[in-house]
């Protein structure tokens, strides 16, 4: 496991325990759930893309996993927009900034090779 992955890994189990802290109220359970299901789909995809693939298909994977990311950070930006303030849920913001920033670079490296 190279260390993007472990990163991915990683990211969507913080997560994961992070959405344990929050209320259980009707409006957090449609965050919880759409956060819960796009924050582990990067390290799936990104882990997919390390299979023996074509560069498109790898490329495609990258990107699917990218799209994912942008997904997680905006729910949790939204978690933070009504809850406030929070240490854990800044580290996890700045974590999925960082990973976005990771997967846009693949992901331009492997479009100019394609």
């Amino acid at each position: 496991m190279n260390e993007l992955s472990k990163r991915l890994f990683v990211f969507g189990v913080d997560v994961i325990r992070y959405l344990r802290a929050i209320p259980e109220t009707r409006e957090y359970w449609a965050l919880k759930n759409q956060l819960f299901r796009c924050c582990t789909s990067p390290g799936a995809c990104y882990s997919e893309s390390q299979g023996g693939c074509t560069l498109p298909d790898f490329h495609n994977k990258i990107n699917i996993s990218l799209k994912e990311m942008r997904e997680s950070n905006y729910w949790l930006r939204m978690i933070f927009a009504l809850r406030g303030p929070d240490a854990a849920l800044n580290k996890l913001i700045k974590e999925s900034e960082e990973l976005m920033k990771i997967l846009t670079s693949i992901s331009y490296k492997t479009r100019k090779r394609s």
